[in-house]
């Protein structure tokens, strides 16, 4: 079973940036799927980003243009770079791994981390 772990959160100020990074264990991290979910107080878990083995990426509408994900295989890392963060950001950070193409829903993802709070004010 792979193993997922978060990291980067914190507290910031609304027009900051943070570098979110996601860490998975095993031997097929470069065959993955990864993606980004956040989940807001009193709200549904919500698809942020995610980004294919080939580099593919997709992005929910909220984000576009602000944020970008990437990924390091030899690192066996995932990142979300968070620019011109909104109080409306602030949330639990997830991520997930899926075989397969991106998708944009939580149901279709294996794997998931524990998750990395971000909390931006105003």
């Amino acid at each position: 079973q792979e193993q997922l772990v978060e990291s980067g959160g914190g507290l910031v100020q609304a027009g900051d940036s943070l570098r979110l990074s996601c860490v998975i264990s095993g031997r097929t991290f470069s065959t993955y799927t990864v993606g980004w979910f956040r989940r807001a107080p009193g709200k549904e878990r919500e698809f942020v980003a995610a980004i294919s083995s080939g580099g593919s990426t997709l992005y929910a509408n909220t984000v576009k243009g602000r944020f970008t994900i990437s990924r390091d295989n030899a690192k066996n890392t995932v990142y979300l770079q968070m620019n011109s963060l909104k109080p409306e950001d602030t949330a639990v950070y997830y991520c997930a791994v899926r075989e397969g193409a991106t998708r944009n829903m939580a149901r279709l993802y294996d794997y998931w981390g524990q998750g990395t709070q971000v909390t931006v004010s105003a």
